[in-house]
């Protein structure tokens, strides 16, 4: 059955002209502004007036990771394509043993971690894509930077430094200070240290045990001992941020929801 309109709702024929304002007799009548053409940057619908566009934008969430990445992405194409003999002087330039720390630090350690040991392909490269993202997703990318660092510069540190002193009290060779040591292994391993710390226990702790067992399995194969231990204290160092990083997760505001324009 179709609706029809009550006769209640009709006006009395002896009403003047409607001007829209219903049965409140004090309110005068809103104007309705002429027809005019959409300003640029809204559409019209069929008799709503001009309407907002809306216009989406992709964030970037991740800064300091996928900027980052782009730099291991180069150094590994320099790798791959440049003379062997080059690719091997500006490694060596870039290692982090003993002769190069006494001689500029800072310099080194900087240097050091803009190359993926095994090339950009290497199991690291996706751990590091994977971790460093879900962290400056849940922390920010200043503090991702922070547990980063101090995992690859602690760990560097805790495992050249006892290799100087072996070297100064003769049990090691002279050929020891100028070991190849590069990557970006010792800051992921912090970081999935941390990360652990700020997931749910039943996915945390898992991926603290796998991580862990790995390590273990490369150290005790006994095929480079030192980045053995260096990769087991960085992911000590992340597992010890923990308080930190929760604390940062906890201070940072949540994103802000979508605004919706209204209906007109």
């Amino acid at each position: 059955m179709e609706r029809t309109a009550s006769p209640m709702s009709l006006p009395p024929p002896d009403a003047g002209p409607s001007d829209g304002s219903g049965f409140l007799d004090g309110i005068p009548a809103q104007r309705t502004p002429p027809c005019a053409a959409p300003p640029p940057g809204t559409s019209a619908g069929p008799g709503l007036g001009p309407r907002p566009r809306s216009r989406r934008r992709i964030p970037v969430p991740v800064p300091f990771t996928l900027g980052y990445a782009a730099v291991l992405a180069v150094t590994s194409y320099l790798a791959e394509h440049l003379d062997p003999a080059l690719v091997h002087a500006l490694l060596q330039g870039s290692s982090t043993d003993v002769a190069h720390l006494a001689q500029s630090p800072a310099t080194v350690l900087a240097a050091s971690a803009l190359w993926v040991a095994g090339g950009f392909a290497s199991p690291f490269t996706l751990a590091f894509l994977v971790v460093l993202t879900a962290l400056e997703r849940r922390v920010g990318g200043a503090r991702t930077a922070v547990v980063f660092l101090l995992g690859h510069v602690l760990a560097t540190l805790a495992t050249e430094v006892p290799v100087g002193l072996a070297v100064l009290a003769g049990r090691l060779p002279d050929s020891s200070l100028h070991r190849l040591d590069y990557g970006i292994s010792f800051g992921v391993a912090a970081c999935v240290g941390a990360l652990a710390g700020l997931l749910r226990p039943w996915l945390g702790l898992p991926l603290l045990a796998a991580f862990g067992a790995m390590l273990l399995q490369d150290l005790l194969a006994f095929t480079d001992p030192m980045t053995g231990w260096g990769h087991l204290l960085a992911l000590a160092t992340g597992v010890a941020l923990r308080p930190r990083v929760r604390r940062w997760d906890l201070a940072r505001p949540a994103p802000a929801a979508p605004v919706v324009p209204a209906a007109p």
